[in-house]
């Protein structure tokens, strides 16, 4: 094959992507997280792609804040949305037509959920509330003309969680595995600046509280029969290749463009082209001209991933054994 050959588009929840990459949600609800979703949206428009935008439990309770995550439409008005609200804000009683807000207001394709009840507990100001979470989780699907996705915050979904999610009708699992940020540590630095002995300690205890990213992929994407977005660390286009590998249909990022956001529009876009370009040379090189082929790669499991995914009763020799399908 010639690396011309290679073709990176994929479908994803029903929409075309050039590649199987989406920019993670991050921020919104300041003047500065304006300027970054603004340019983030204005170069997955250009390039095809797809984003998220941060919690938008902000402009839920102050209406003036919406402005920042409704730019991201007005930016890219085909490029694949997803609003965000935090599971806290649906647990108990879940009003439908306030989550239905945070859908319109950025005219979204899907709407995701993010878990985070590790950095809730550690937050002295921490909503520590997730009972009946599942169950409004179904009620949202059953009501909502998008799909629902579910994710974690860095600390990894497990094959029981992506089971229960899958019975109430998600469309799709980011496991947001542990490797990226540490919201532990976030909370663990807050609390050393305000003189929170309390919150410094369990921090310090939690840091690495979590399932690794490949682990939770493998878990999930073994598990249930549903899209998975593999997210937590991800900064490459080799990191990207490899998700796909084990089983990802989209592989999300976010500190290499919130790194880029910072500094405008053309340097999110470079970064983006650079990140599918590697991915088409690793594509050329492991011989997978299509992302359906490079799902289908053998690949090998070592170490301690191997040894905690047979520890789990799942099989990492699977993966060298299968052939790619031509």
């Amino acid at each position: 094959m010639n690396l011309s050959d290679v073709k990176t588009e994929t479908i994803f929840l029903n929409h075309r992507f050039s590649a199987p990459i989406i920019v993670e949600g991050m921020t919104g609800g300041t003047s500065k997280a304006l300027e970054i979703n603004s340019a983030i949206a204005q170069a997955v428009e250009e390039l095809g792609l797809g984003m998220g935008v941060g919690s938008q439990r902000a402009a839920l309770e102050n209406p003036e804040m919406e402005k920042t995550f409704a730019a991201v439409r007005e930016k890219a008005p085909k490029a694949f949305i997803i609003s965000n609200i935090g599971g806290p804000q649906i647990a108990g009683e879940c009003d439908i037509n306030k989550i239905s807000r945070v859908v319109e207001m950025i005219n979204a394709d899907a709407l995701t959920i993010h878990l985070n009840p590790l950095q809730e507990a550690i937050q002295p100001e921490g909503e520590k509330v997730y009972s009946g979470v599942i169950d409004n989780i179904r009620r949202l699907v059953e009501r909502l003309d998008v799909p629902v996705i579910v994710k974690e915050t860095g600390s990894g979904i497990s094959a029981e969680t992506a089971r229960s999610l899958k019975e109430a009708g998600v469309a799709c699992i980011d496991v947001a595995g542990a490797g990226g940020t540490s919201w532990a540590a976030v909370e663990y630095y807050r609390a050393v600046e305000r003189g929170d002995s309390f919150g410094r300690d369990l921090g310090l205890l939690l840091w690495d509280w979590g399932i690794p990213t490949a682990i939770s992929l493998v878990e999930v994407a073994q598990s249930v029969d549903l899209p998975v977005i593999a997210s937590g660390g991800l900064r490459s286009g080799l990191d990207v290749a490899k998700a796909i590998a084990l089983g990802a249909s989209m592989a999300g990022l976010a500190r290499p463009i919130l790194m880029s956001a910072s500094r405008g529009y053309e340097d999110v876009t470079k970064t983006l082209r650079s990140l599918i370009e590697h991915l088409k040379n690793i594509m050329f090189l492991a011989g997978a001209a299509s992302i359906g082929e490079l799902r289908e790669a053998p690949l090998v499991i070592l170490g301690r991933t191997a040894e905690w995914l047979k520890a789990r009763g799942f099989n990492p020799e699977i993966y060298a054994r299968r052939k790619p399908k031509r």
